[in-house]
């Protein structure tokens, strides 16, 4: 049964995001990484994203690992709603990692520009935030020396889909040196590969030769998943496309380039597709320390959404960096589970599906190894029931207060308290 409080259709959109990670990494510390064209706002959307200031995360250190690698805090109204409550002196929100992977340009799958470093570092995060601009500024130089997103897409697409073109030359030969050693054969036998191997292999590249990318693709067998899971192909990684817009496109909701974009996407493959504006969201973070000035810049954006002829809703302007935040964490198939008491707050970050004792592992290895059950309680229920106090004598009371064993899959928004019991070697 899926979890309380979903709307209609957000199963399909959870099996939408699971289809896209499919072959990534099993971790819960997993990355998105900014690619993009030099010069369409990378570094200022990372940057951004770097200094963040949510209020459910005033004390936390955000921190910067690199100057390419920075942490943002996951905006969370649940973790928020729960350090008020219990006003511990230590909160700590959970968090996604982002990096800044420098500018592509045309032919780097064949060495120009940073060529295999850039892709190298495509490699090694494990979800894409496709970056195009699409806004005129004659102070930011465009490399292709016009604006053109489409262009852009097609570039950087082509280039990934180049490199897996290029990994797959070898993926069947490698398949073979497999088998050799599994069945003990010399190097000059010629096994058969299996079915799935090379079902998988023609899937693979006819979607490469089409320029569209191999995580959109729906009919892959388990099999073949997790053969194309050790191949290592970049357009496997999950991916959403990010517009950067001019500050009057962006408050209007408008750009000729958005509907352009959304046709190509939808032609190769699909995918989510988030319009932002640097220069908006530069211009709101630089009011950080002066609210007043901040509540009134965002009202002047409303207005001159009004006059563009937006109403209701759609004339409120926002950042969209808490949104961003948040679809990178989903496309990583990521999610919170919440530890609560007088002392400290925190939000875990796991991966869907994972059961009870390895979400107890990611606390403590001793509690994944000493595991005997979870005391869970959904965070709906919390906060319907726990009637202000800092307490679960209430949610107790209401049998809301589960016990559940080592086969439970953990839920979004559970807040737990895990029973342990391992015993160290004693010292002979």
């Amino acid at each position: 049964m899926p979890p309380k409080g979903k709307k209609k259709g957000d199963d399909n959109a959870d099996l939408g995001h699971m289809q896209a990670a499919r072959f990534g990494r099993v971790k819960n510390t997993l990355t998105m990484g900014f690619v993009g064209l030099p010069n369409v706002g990378k570094s200022s959307l990372t940057n951004l994203l770097a200094g963040a200031n949510h209020a459910e995360a005033a004390n936390y250190p955000f921190c910067t690992i690199d100057p390419n690698v920075v942490q943002c805090i996951v905006p969370d109204k649940n973790f928020k709603y729960l350090a008020d409550c219990y006003k511990p002196p230590s909160i700590v929100p959970a968090a996604l990692k982002v990096t800044d992977i420098a500018g592509l340009i045309k032919g780097a799958s064949e060495g120009a520009g940073l060529g295999n470093a850039f892709l190298s570092h495509i490699a090694a995060v494990d979800g894409i935030f496709h970056l195009v601009r699409a806004f005129e500024s004659d102070e930011v130089i465009h490399v292709d020396d016009s604006v053109d997103p489409i262009r852009d897409l097609e570039t950087i697409q082509g280039e990934l889909c180049a490199k897996d073109r290029e990994t797959l030359e070898s993926v069947l030969v490698r398949e073979q040196e497999k088998v050799r050693k599994e069945k003990g054969l010399s190097r000059s036998a010629e096994p058969p590969l299996s079915d799935s191997v090379k079902d998988a292999y023609d899937k693979c590249k006819k979607l490469i030769d089409a320029n569209t990318p191999i995580q959109t693709h729906a009919d892959f067998s388990a099999a073949e998943v997790d053969h194309i899971r050790d191949w290592g192909l970049i357009t496997t990684k999950p991916q959403i496309y990010v517009v950067n817009l001019a500050q009057k496109s962006f408050i209007r909701k408008g750009s000729k380039w958005l509907p352009k974009i959304a046709d190509w996407v939808k032609e190769h493959g699909g995918g989510q597709i988030i319009p932002v504006s640097c220069e908006f969201e530069q211009n709101l973070f630089d009011l950080k320390e002066f609210p007043d000035q901040q509540k009134s810049f965002l009202e002047e954006c409303s207005e001159q959404a009004k006059t563009a002829g937006l109403k209701g809703p759609q004339a409120e302007v926002r950042s969209m960096i808490p949104r961003l935040i948040r679809a990178g964490r989903t496309a990583l198939c990521l999610q919170s589970f919440y530890t609560a008491g007088p002392k400290e707050v925190r939000a875990w970050t796991i991966m869907k599906g994972t059961l009870a004792p390895q979400a107890a592992g990611v606390i403590h290895t001793d509690f994944e190894r000493g595991f005997i059950k979870a005391e869970v309680c959904a965070f709906e229920d919390f906060k319907a029931l726990h009637a202000g106090a800092a307490s679960m004598a209430k949610v107790k009371e209401a049998g809301k207060y589960r016990q559940e064993g080592k086969q439970y899959v953990m839920q979004d928004g559970d807040i737990v308290v895990f029973m342990h019991n391992t015993t160290s070697a004693k010292k002979k």
